[in-house]
């Protein structure tokens, strides 16, 4: 009785750009377009608590310099693992201040120095926002079983919403 022989297991074609993770060109484009929206608004979320970090007086001085000074920290800390997962994908980061100007749903930080009290209700919005810019990634991530930006995502959407509520409760009185 002849032994059948197995067909070689033939290599995935590589797609452009010499990259074959198992997500295709356009989903790979699609996902990293959509992360290089969130690289852009943690960074203007970054870049407005920072300024704040130095801006902040009243009563709550201590209190608040304190927690921005660690919530910039965070999002600082956060700015390299979304860059990496764009590059990671194959395509380039946003890395100029024109480009988030372009990509960022966050607006600018006030022209003047806010109260501390707007300072946080700032910072509320900025979180909520960037959450949201988060949650917009998803069906894309879903389509593509792009695991590791879900896990991302999640990460992410975990700092924002939990920084949103704390800063929400200094509001309540």
């Amino acid at each position: 009785m002849a032994t059948k022989k197995k067909a070689a297991v033939k290599a995935p074609a590589t797609l452009a750009g010499g990259i074959s993770i198992g997500i295709d060109a356009k989903d790979r484009e699609a996902i990293a377009g959509a992360l290089n929206g969130l690289l852009a608004d943690t960074f203007r979320l970054y870049l407005t608590t920072h300024n704040f970090h130095w801006n902040v007086t009243g009563p709550m001085f201590n209190t608040l310099h304190t927690m921005f000074m660690e919530q910039y920290t965070e999002l600082w800390n956060a700015v390299d693992p979304i860059a990496e997962r764009i590059r990671a994908l194959g395509l380039p980061a946003a890395g100029s201040f024109e480009a988030y100007s372009r990509l960022s749903s966050l607006h600018d930080a006030p022209a003047t120095t806010p109260k501390a009290r707007e300072m946080i209700r700032v910072l509320v919005d900025g979180h909520e926002a960037v959450a949201r810019t988060a949650r917009t990634i998803y069906p894309l991530v879903e389509k593509a079983s792009d695991e590791p930006t879900a896990d991302l995502l999640t990460q992410r959407l975990d700092v924002h919403e939990k920084t949103a509520w704390m800063l929400r409760s200094l509001l309540e009185d």
